[in-house]
């Protein structure tokens, strides 16, 4: 609910609110549009490197028995380091350098197949962090993109129209103001003129 005045003074701000908003409007509309599409783009990216990560998996399923043998200590993610963008005005992470835990082992104690392993997992571990990072990344421009969609939609259907009809209440008011002070004056000189006669 828009509070205003009868008065100039509260037509006057009521304008230059109304200004604001109406300039912002494009602003605010793009930004949202361009959220949208960063948000698609995260989910599509997110999608892909799932779709690479199955197919990775299912690439080495022929090596699922030599897996149980595997030594899972051998590898292991010790940092991810992230960097900051920003995006129609929001900051987000981007992704810096995944760095391993690499453990050394014995190429005489331990089946020949490891170090292809150590890098087959590691691609996969990739796969993995870029995955989860583009979801994480998804998910933040998305809640950005609905608080910008509640704004476009606060100043198209309540403030911008609450502004417009305020305007004009006070507009109307005025005229009928001056109207009746008008014809308050038209009377007094009306009065005056036939007083003036009787005389």
């Amino acid at each position: 609910m828009i509070k205003f005045q009868f008065n100039k003074t509260s037509l006057n701000e009521l304008n230059k609110q109304l200004k604001m908003r109406t300039r912002a409007l494009p602003t605010i509309k793009s930004k949202e549009s361009a959220l949208r599409m960063e948000v698609r783009r995260a989910k599509d990216a997110a999608d892909d490197l799932e779709k690479k990560l199955q197919e990775q998996i299912s690439q080495y399923g022929y090596m699922r028995t030599l897996w149980g043998e595997f030594d899972e200590e051998l590898l292991a993610v010790r940092d991810v380091s992230m960097g900051r963008q920003k995006i129609a005005g929001v900051v987000i992470p981007t992704l810096g350098e995944v760095e391993f835990d690499e453990k050394e082992f014995s190429l005489f104690d331990k089946p020949y197949w490891y170090t292809d392993g150590v890098d087959i997992l590691k691609k996969l571990a990739m796969y993995g962090v870029e995955r989860e990072f583009f979801l994480q990344k998804m998910r933040l421009l998305d809640v950005a993109r609905k608080k910008t969609t509640q704004k476009v939609n606060l100043y198209e259907k309540v403030q911008i129209p609450g502004y417009e009809q305020a305007i004009l209440k006070i507009k109307r008011f005025m005229e009928d103001e001056e109207n009746l002070s008008k014809a308050g004056q038209k009377i007094v000189k009306q009065r005056q003129a036939e007083e003036e006669e009787a005389w």
